[in-house]
């Protein structure tokens, strides 16, 4: 995960403005606002019920936002139907993979393309998501359903490469996998990102991979953004060293901190 970032532009391929969510009474999102800029990977960061998963369907038009906007290459693609979204040039990888369990794993990628016409980039495309993952050449004929866990999630973000998008929104990819697993993918989304170009926009509740892999990272509670910056400043931060990092040292001085505060009231 130490390879050269591509040129990130300073001009933002997805923006949200004050943009606020529910599920019936429930806010699940208030007004979050924040910025993509292309060629970057960008992390959300949060505790499980935070609203991460929330934020990515209401880009994706999964869900329709009750208030703000959404831009996305500079058009406005607030509530718009997602297959529309999709035709823009944005690719979605949901939480729990969510595979074509009866189709093949080859099938799986097809499907990935159904927008495009052009056979000879599918085709391209389809042996460079192989040298990614070399498991799914030696299982492109196999049911999807019959994959490994890990193997799923390979396929679904490879699905999503198959639609040539501009932006990917990643939900939880290390959800269920081991820690090996984990580290092998997050190696693929960080190569995909400097090879293709591809801007990424991932929430993860595993900080320490998503902080290490990204540049940009947005800090999420209770459906509010309470904290932005540089990954490699927030990694430095003690709040992040102790809440999501667990590192011992940061929660000392943070107790010690609030002993102090205690004693002067």
């Amino acid at each position: 995960m130490s390879s050269l970032p591509p040129a990130i532009s300073d001009l933002p391929v997805l923006n949200l403005l004050n943009v606020e969510s529910a599920y019936g009474p429930i806010k699940a999102i208030r007004g979050v606002s924040l910025q993509v800029r292309r060629g970057e990977i960008a992390a959300v960061l949060g505790s499980n019920g935070a609203g991460k998963t929330t934020i990515l369907k209401t880009i994706s038009g999964i869900i329709d936002p009750r208030k703000g906007s959404i831009a996305f290459k500079g058009q406005d693609i607030t509530a718009k139907d997602p297959s529309f979204i999709v035709q823009q040039g944005l690719s979605h990888v949901p939480e729990g993979r969510e595979v074509f369990p009866l189709l093949s794993v080859r099938d799986n990628l097809l499907m990935g393309a159904y927008t495009r016409n052009d056979r000879d980039g599918v085709a391209r495309d389809i042996e460079t998501v192989f040298a990614y993952f070399p498991i799914l050449k030696e299982r492109s004929a196999q049911d999807a359903g019959l994959l490994s866990g890990g193997q799923q999630q390979m396929l679904a973000i490879s699905r999503a490469l198959m639609a040539n998008p501009d932006l990917m929104l990643l939900d939880e990819p290390s959800l269920g996998l081991s820690p090996k697993l984990t580290k092998e993918i997050f190696e693929i989304v960080v190569r995909i990102n400097r090879e293709r170009g591809t801007t990424i926009l991932l929430v993860e509740q595993n900080a320490n991979m998503a902080l290490n892999a990204s540049d940009y990272g947005y800090v999420l509670e209770n459906g509010r953004i309470v904290m932005e910056d540089t990954c490699a400043h927030l990694r430095e931060k003690d709040d992040i060293k102790e809440f999501y990092l667990g590192l011992k040292e940061a929660g000392v001085r943070t107790e010690r901190r609030w002993k102090k505060k205690k004693t002067w009231r």
